[in-house]
């Protein structure tokens, strides 16, 4: 039996790298990244700046906009564009924990953390932009705290 292939990495395109770096340093803290592990970059030969959270599961990471691109609204029903970044918390009191963390970070928060019986009966979730409007969500789907 061939198992699913898990993430290595994700990177999303911001529009200003240097105005969200520290909200992204908080959200990555906030979800068990290590700031220590974090690393920045200039890549010239793509002329883009990338700073990525290293951990041993997965990577995440942001990167600069082209130039021509930087004035753009993100918008996630473009094609190729991402619609939302759910990450799993490891109990709803997880999801209550970060919801209060990116509050203080300034997320625009679209669904406070409740209940979303849509998605299944212990459907615990927290919906929110980052600062250019990329949607993530921190969801527990236990039916505990």
């Amino acid at each position: 039996m061939v198992l699913p292939m898990k993430i290595d990495h994700m990177q999303v395109t911001v529009k200003d790298i240097n105005e969200v770096e520290s909200f992204y340093d908080g959200l990555m803290e906030a979800l068990g990244f290590d700031l220590k592990k974090k690393i920045k970059v200039y890549l010239a030969e793509l002329d883009m700046n990338v700073i990525e959270y290293l951990d041993g599961s997965y990577d995440f990471g942001i990167c600069s906009a082209l130039k021509p691109f930087e004035n753009d609204t993100v918008h996630r029903r473009k094609p190729g564009a991402i619609h939302h970044i759910a990450f799993r918390a490891s109990s709803r009191t997880e999801v209550d924990r970060i919801y209060q963390k990116v509050l203080e970070l300034g997320a625009e928060i679209l669904d406070e953390p409740q209940i979303f019986p849509q998605h299944g009966p212990n459907y615990y979730a927290v919906f929110f932009n980052d600062p250019d409007g990329i949607k993530y969500e921190i969801v527990n789907n236990d039916d505990h705290y």
